[in-house]
């Protein structure tokens, strides 16, 4: 069945763990031995291949490059011109796999339309098509880079990631958008980019769903009452999102998905962590809902750890084909299962795009 992973880092891979996806699995993670400058080097999941073989037709593919004022404890760039050029050296890099014949860029609805008909017909030899998302708004130096970035095919905007940001404050910080925020939001809505509230802490997340107008999603995230973070939504906010005809996509880094997870230490098996816990996170979010509307995956699976810190029982990005069976055993019927693949973010996306761009 058709996969649309709502949140994937391909280019950060590619241009800051060296990673060649054109390569297998198994090649990358042989190339990474004896590597240890990160956790999950050799436990890599995703590849092309991999990405075929699980039926990853469609993704949301990220652009990501942290400015990191003087006062900021975390790794990033001393400038927002840096954080941009990094951007684009991840934009060259899917340009660049795009010429090759494994990606194709989807920006509309009738570039959506064209490739998901060519996937149903030769799911073997048509690209996977990948649609840019911003995670971080910081390298959008002034707003006329906004538009650039638009020109260039951005889609979605989550506008902070961790800590404190430019437009925005993130997971593990407080604060909220002020008038820099407030002017993206803006300029977005003139866009019509999707707002991506993943990582927005809760002060943010409000004052942002107060002040935009236009089509919002949460790419990757889980719930907060079942794993006690700031990183998680609370029921309060899940339910605001719903209202808005948001759709939430379920995460795969384990210590989003139990709770007690020591991050260095916990081992999956251990802590008996699976794809059955991110289903419990999903049935969370379809009891607020009252139906399965509202739900889909956003794995980030690679993004920033491997097989050390996911699901047991995924392997490789392949193994998310295990999720139909598990809702089936859950009572999922055929159509919710096929809402959760795929389906309900595939609506949101034609609907978001039948609005026009001012």
């Amino acid at each position: 069945m058709l996969l649309f992973d709502a949140h994937l880092d391909l280019a950060m891979n590619a241009m800051e763990w060296n990673r060649d996806l054109r390569w297998s699995v198994n090649a990358i993670r042989n190339s990474e031995k004896g590597m240890t400058d990160t956790p999950d080097r050799g436990n890599n999941t995703v590849s092309f291949e991999a990405m075929r073989k699980g039926k990853v037709g469609l993704c949301m593919a990220t652009q990501i490059a942290r400015y990191s004022k003087p006062n900021n404890p975390l790794p990033g760039w001393n400038s927002p011109q840096q954080a941009w050029a990094q951007t684009q050296a991840q934009l060259a890099w899917y340009k660049a796999m795009e010429q090759e014949g494994h990606l194709t860029q989807i920006t509309d609805n009738s570039t959506l339309d064209a490739h998901l008909a060519c996937w149903e017909e030769s799911q073997l030899a048509h690209p996977i098509g990948y649609i840019l998302t911003l995670e971080g708004a910081d390298s959008i130096v002034d707003l006329g880079y906004l538009e650039k970035s638009y020109r260039q095919g951005l889609r979605a905007i989550g506008p902070a990631h961790y800590g404190p940001g430019t437009y925005a404050y993130g997971t593990h910080s407080i604060g909220g958008i002020g008038t820099k925020g407030k002017a993206l939001l803006k300029e977005m809505e003139r866009f019509n980019l999707i707002l991506d509230v993943t990582h927005l802490c809760d002060q943010s997340f409000w004052e942002t769903l107060d002040n935009y107008h236009g089509p919002i999603w949460a790419s990757h995230n889980n719930c907060r009452a079942l794993v006690n973070d700031t990183r998680q939504f609370s029921d309060e906010q899940l339910k605001a999102l719903i209202q808005r005809k948001a759709v939430i996509g379920l995460a795969l880094d384990a210590w989003m998905m139990v709770p007690g997870w020591q991050r260095g230490i916990s081992l999956p098996e251990k802590m008996d962590v699976g794809l059955k816990n991110m289903v419990n996170h999903l049935d969370h979010i379809c009891q607020l809902a009252g139906n399965t509307d509202h739900v889909g995956i956003g794995s980030d699976l690679d993004g920033g750890f491997g097989t050390e810190q996911c699901p047991a029982d995924v392997d490789t990005i392949a193994d998310l084909q295990k999720i139909p069976e598990l809702l089936a055993q859950r009572g999922y019927g055929t159509m919710d299962i096929v809402k959760v693949m795929h389906k309900n973010f595939l609506d949101f996306l034609h609907r978001a795009w039948s609005r026009p761009v001012h």
